[in-house]
């Protein structure tokens, strides 16, 4: 069986997809990933004898420039092209196609599996782009909602509605391209009838709806065998547990006075300070040893080493830093990170950030609740509650779908 598994976006939507090549692989099935083509994907990948397939620009350069949100729909149809262009080659010949990323890289691999005839299922790593009468959408950057609606069905209309103005030009020119009809509803036809949610329930729970059939597999965790660098090794044995301080594939603009803000936070907690650089390249503020930075590292095996973590609230850090047993202070930048702040803050395993500019007395007051006896044992409590086999039920799953009858290829 070959299956094929597409996305396009920051490492948090590549990660987990490498976490469900290496299981359906165990399984015995051939599988290539379509993703980003930034060095660290790639090298991410290679180490598992995982085929990259490189779609598009550099995720990296796309994220860290900062556009205004005009040129959203600019960059949504360059991604969709990207798509057409690489992965109709990749996919063919394939028995099934797992799509993810940004809405208009999903539109796109749920349009070439179409056109292929090979199934395909939708998934997120988050829940809040999936419809449900129990709360709002997302909006997207620079198209609010009216403040006066508030009702949710009303404000799942406009979303869609606000998703096709961004992305259905696009979308339906290059599916007219190929041969395939427009689609009205760019939202639902990326969601399909039964998406899969790739989140720890203790995590992110799924509540039951009449609107939509979600199946929840738990998260897509790939296993990290890599130890870490002896220097870091070094500086972790020479005191007490560090706070470790990264915002991932955030850019953090202004990010000098972010790593100055959070190192002098943590120090006022008598606390050493371990700075990830990440996408921000976040750097030391002076050459006391009390401070060490490093680059991408193994977070399973970090994260069980020091005393808490200060992170931007994506679902991978959020989960890692939960099945670490990790205090975590959220400091939520866009999208659905304000959203797991908050379940952090919810299941007592930290605290959640009064929005996305750390000062120092609200990141010291976050900290001063992250770095109780009382949140630590808390946060030890549910790392036994989560989910480790989310990957290997989703490959089951997969190959369970493959098994069934193959649709008709569009002609």
């Amino acid at each position: 069986m070959r299956v094929v598994l597409s996305t396009y976006g920051s490492r948090g939507d590549v990660q987990p997809m490498a976490g469900l090549a290496v299981r359906l692989r165990e399984l015995g099935a051939e599988v290539r990933v379509c993703a980003p083509a930034d060095e660290e994907f790639a090298k991410l990948l290679g180490g598992f004898g995982v085929e990259l397939v490189p779609v598009g620009p550099s995720a990296r350069a796309l994220t860290t420039e900062a556009p205004p949100p005009s040129s959203l729909p600019e960059r949504a149809a360059a991604v969709i092209a990207c798509q057409f262009d690489a992965v109709i080659a990749a996919a063919e010949g394939c028995d099934a196609m797992v799509a993810t990323g940004m809405m208009p890289a999903a539109a796109g691999g749920r349009s070439v599996a179409e056109k292929l005839g090979i199934r395909s299922v939708s998934v997120t790593f988050q829940q809040l782009t999936l419809p449900s009468l129990r709360r709002p959408p997302l909006a997207y950057q620079g198209r609010p909602f009216p403040p006066e609606v508030t009702d949710n069905r009303v404000l799942w209309d406009l979303d869609a509605q606000s998703i096709d103005a961004l992305f259905g030009e696009a979308l339906n020119t290059n599916r007219a391209s190929i041969g395939l009809p427009p689609v009205d509803n760019v939202r639902d036809y990326v969601i399909g009838d039964r998406p899969w949610l790739a989140t720890d329930p203790v995590l992110d729970p799924w509540q039951e709806t009449p609107d939509l059939d979600v199946v929840q597999t738990g998260a897509w965790i790939l296993p990290d065998q890599r130890p870490l660098p002896a220097e870091l090794v070094s500086f972790l044995d020479a005191g007490e547990p560090p706070v470790y301080v990264g915002f991932g594939s955030m850019p953090m603009h202004g990010s000098k006075d972010a790593a100055q803000v959070a190192i002098e936070a943590v120090r006022a907690q008598g606390r050493r300070v371990l700075v990830g650089r990440g996408w921000a390249d976040l750097g030391l503020i002076d050459d006391q040893d009390d401070c060490f930075a490093v680059g991408e590292v193994n977070h399973q095996a970090l994260f069980g080493r020091v005393a808490a973590v200060v992170h931007h609230g994506g679902a991978g850090t959020t989960t890692t830093a939960a099945r670490a047993g990790a205090p975590q202070v959220v400091v939520p930048q866009l999208a659905d990170q304000p959203y797991w702040a908050h379940r952090v803050a919810d299941l007592g395993i930290g605290a959640a950030h009064d929005g996305p500019t750390p000062a120092f007395a609200s990141l010291s007051a976050a900290l001063g609740t992250a770095l109780t006896p009382e949140t630590r044992a808390r946060a030890r409590a549910v790392a036994g509650e989560i989910r480790t086999d989310g990957a290997t039920v989703a490959a089951k799953l997969l190959l369970e779908m493959i098994g069934r009858e193959r649709p008709t290829a569009s002609a």
